[in-house]
């Protein structure tokens, strides 16, 4: 049996996440086209009769401007450090620059074998796949070189494949049915913000958090802030949850533009995460969600601690 850990890494948006999800067989990592979605580091779990395969979906590769930002490459870091396969994403669309180059240059300094994957060749044209093989192969020693697609599942049977063969042997580290390391109010948060991702545009996607304040079974005192309200006639058979969370923004400005002109915004949000979360947790949910100025958050080592602790 092969079992070991594989850190999924490379420059933001380059489809880490998108490929843990299909790999999985289900979701549990938010995806945006916004960089810099994946904050923390997330196991996720693939379990066959060949043997066990840890993905550690990571955030993309970046020059740390915030404490949240050196947090970020940490998590990267570790993983790298942990990883018995090192596999590094890019994008067949995107052109090779100095991120990229940066993110190389770190691969680099670790022993571990590294595979290249060549992500979203589903929408570009064959020679120009020969040409990014061709400019590749002599930066870093690539075990593989693998065309991938993750959002159409292009050769992912493929990249399973060779990982199991450059695995050690070992027995499961993790138990049959488990998929995540990911804890129930990490799971809310995280969905909650790929909704608020979905609709902020500039320097929003860098300046929200979202953080769990409160979990509850069958009874709750809240009302929707998003404007729903507590409905009446549920089945009695159907679990409900009570779901308090908060948006963390730096500025008032910022505050006003989540909330939206008559809190139209924070609605959508609220009402886009409840759905996808009802049908995650097979519950029927009622979400109060507020947002909240946090200054400067990002460089705040307590209010960082506080997000993370959520997993």
């Amino acid at each position: 049996m092969r079992v070991g850990y594989v850190a999924l890494v490379g420059r933001p948006n380059v489809g880490k996440s998108t490929l843990l999800n299909r790999i999985l067989g289900k979701k549990i990592a938010i995806v945006s086209d916004k960089p810099q979605t994946t904050r923390i580091s997330i196991l996720g779990i693939k379990t066959t009769l060949k043997g066990q395969i840890i993905f550690i979906d990571n955030p993309g590769i970046h020059k740390p401007l915030h404490k949240l930002n050196k947090r970020m490459m940490d998590f990267v870091y570790s993983s790298l450090q942990t990883a018995h396969l090192i596999c590094h994403l890019i994008d067949a669309t995107q052109k090779f620059g100095h991120g990229e180059r940066f993110a190389l240059d770190i691969l680099k300094r670790f022993t571990s074998p590294i595979f290249l994957l060549i992500n979203k060749v589903d929408i570009v044209k064959k020679e120009k796949i020969l040409l990014i093989i061709d400019k590749y192969k002599d930066f870093l020693d690539f075990k593989e070189i693998i065309p991938i697609s993750a959002l159409k599942g292009i050769n992912v049977d493929v990249l399973e494949e060779k990982i199991y063969e450059w695995l050690p042997e070992g027995e499961r580290l993790y138990p049959e049915e488990e998929v995540s390391d990911q804890s129930l109010k990490f799971l809310i948060s995280e969905i909650i913000r790929e909704k608020v991702l979905k609709y902020v545009r500039e320097e929003l996607p860098f300046v929200t958090a979202v953080y769990v304040e409160m979990i509850e079974d069958d009874s709750s005192p809240f009302l929707f802030k998003t404007g729903e309200e507590k409905p009446q006639n549920i089945s009695p058979n159907k679990k409900k949850k009570y779901i308090k969370a908060a948006i963390f923004v730096e500025k008032d400005t910022q505050r006003k533009i989540v909330v939206g002109k008559q809190g139209k915004m924070i609605k959508t949000i609220g009402m886009e995460a409840r759905q996808e979360l009802e049908k995650i947790l097979d519950s029927k949910i009622f979400l109060d969600l507020s947002v909240k100025v946090k200054e400067k958050w990002r460089d705040s080592p307590r209010v960082l601690d506080l997000i993370e602790g959520q997993k």
